[in-house]
């Protein structure tokens, strides 16, 4: 019929239409998905949930039939892998949208509050943490090493920085009262509570610290008080040194008549250091310069005066005050620790506090008494010492004299070596003047010599001249027109005539030319 649909359809199969869902307004099923099962036991992956749309990792998948039972995929499991770090990094770095940045206020408020302090304020709680960063420890291996008295890992270092920034008593005291709800706590707050759960943790520290310390704190003061005592009984003893003093006396008062200073019994030990600024009229040498010189011509066997004071160096830098306050610190020292051994309480199996302080504890008291009476005996010298060259000795100090004495041992060498160079230059500078008077002395000579030389063979000519004259004269050659030819001086029997006449015509000389004429008639007549 018009307006009426065609037949109905036909009935679905009997059970199929509990099998397949209706569509709405009548129309055909749809059938449901099904998960994709996963060969060889293998779970599904987990599903994340990301709070911004990343870029995508354009993989192709691994589909699971083919996957046999020996693929490496079978034992994956990467969610043993997860980190919220790297999560986070990867949103900020593939991240298709800009990451929202935090209000920084809103961040440290929030930062602010999970890390929040409750006693302690700022700067200690950063302190602790630079400290606690610094050791690379927990703060429970630390509180073990405490107890243990572990001096392997326990350094004197690390003690002081723990005694200067823990809390004070107080403020532990406080922090102990949050220990239950130590996680609520800041890091810092946490690291002082664990540390501070030791009973007498400062004075456990300070005590840990001695005897770390011990040993250096008596090789500060031991050889020091040897030194001093030393100095003191070398120098009242050296025979020397007083001779020293016994020659400034005299030049002193000397140098003083007629002053106020004149007759002088004696002088401090503090003038030894000021004879260099005594100069001499002309500037160029000094008391000092002057002493010594007097005490090598007059004295030689003490030049060496020095080698008898050879503590004074050392003395000079012993502080007696100094060495007093250390004392009294190391007996305070001993004098807590031995309260804290009276006082101790094992804090657990590990503690061993008293097992390893009691020993530690009468060896510190035994070597304090004996420095303390080492101490004792080297002031007892020095005051002998002041009154032996009457001074006070709480007004010059015992490192304040053995400086004055160092100082006038080292100028007076000084001294005495100037003395030595300028004698020994000025020796050269007279073997100088001497060596160039001779070298002029003999020169001298032998300008005189061959002027000698030279007169003698100027009148030997002359008188060869004569000689030849007068043999001319004799035998009539000297009238004829043609002249000899002088022959030439040689060994034959003429030449030794004439040198004979020549020899003997000298010594006419001496009485006269007419004379010798008349001697040498005669001797040609006979």
């Amino acid at each position: 019929m018009p307006g009426m649909g065609g037949p109905p359809p036909p009935p679905p199969p009997p059970g199929l239409s509990g099998m397949l869902g209706q569509m709405p307004n009548g129309g055909l099923p749809m059938s449901p998905i099904q998960p994709e099962s996963l060969p060889h036991g293998m779970k599904p992956k987990k599903k994340y949930t990301v709070g911004t749309t990343l870029k995508r990792a354009n993989w192709k998948k691994v589909m699971p039939q083919k996957i046999s039972e020996k693929a490496f995929w079978v034992k994956v499991r990467e969610d043993e892998l997860e980190s919220e770090d790297i999560f986070e990094g990867l949103v900020s770095k593939f991240s298709s949208e800009p990451p929202v940045k935090k209000d920084k206020t809103e961040e440290k408020v929030n930062v602010k509050k999970t890390k929040e302090l409750k006693v302690l304020d700022g700067k200690a709680a950063q302190n602790l943490m630079i400290l606690q960063g610094s050791l690379k420890m927990s703060a429970a291996t630390i509180r073990d090493y405490i107890l243990e008295v572990n001096e392997e890992h326990l350094t004197e270092a690390m003690l002081q920085q723990l005694i200067k920034n823990m809390p004070e008593a107080d403020q532990l005291k406080k922090l102990c009262e949050l220990k239950d709800n130590l996680s609520d706590l800041a890091e810092a707050e946490q690291f002082a509570i664990t540390i501070g759960s030791i009973k007498r943790i400062h004075s456990r520290l300070q005590s840990i610290s001695f005897k770390l310390r011990f040993a250096e704190m008596v090789q500060d003061i031991k050889p020091s008080i040897v030194a001093a005592t030393e100095a003191c009984e070398e120098i009242k003893s050296s025979q020397k040194f007083a001779k020293v003093l016994q020659l400034v006396l005299l030049l002193g008062n000397y140098m003083n008549t007629g002053s106020r200073n004149a007759q002088a019994i004696g002088f401090d030990i503090s003038f030894l250091p000021k004879l260099s600024g005594t100069k001499s009229h002309d500037q160029k040498t000094t008391l000092l310069h002057f002493l010594a010189e007097t005490i090598e011509k007059k004295f030689p066997d003490v030049l060496s005066f020095g080698d008898e004071l050879s503590y004074a160096e050392k003395a000079a830098r012993v502080s007696p005050d100094q060495l007093e306050k250390n004392l009294a610190q190391m007996k305070k020292c001993i004098s807590q620790l031995g309260t804290d051994l009276k006082t101790f309480k094992p804090q657990g199996p590990n503690d061993r506090f008293a097992e390893v302080m009691s020993g530690f504890y009468d060896q510190a008291l035994q070597e304090h008494e004996l420095l303390s009476g080492m101490f004792a005996k080297m002031k007892k010298l020095y005051e002998a010492l002041a009154e032996f060259y009457v001074f006070e000795s709480k007004k010059y100090t015992l490192d304040e004299f053995f400086t004055d004495v160092k100082s006038f041992k080292e100028q007076f060498s000084a001294a005495h070596a100037e003395n030595v160079r300028l004698r020994e230059l000025e020796e050269k500078r007279q073997r100088d003047k001497e060596a160039r008077e001779k070298a002029e002395k003999e020169k001298q000579e032998r300008m005189a010599k061959k002027k000698q030389l030279v007169d003698i063979s100027s009148g030997q000519d002359q008188e060869g001249v004569m000689d030849s004259l007068l043999e001319a004269l004799k035998t009539g050659s000297a009238f004829s027109h043609k002249q000899r030819r002088r022959p030439p001086r040689g060994g034959n029997a003429t030449n030794k005539a004439q040198l004979t006449r020549s020899r003997s015509r000298g010594g006419a000389a001496m009485f006269g030319d007419a004379n010798y004429l008349e001697c040498r008639t005669i001797t040609q007549q006979s």
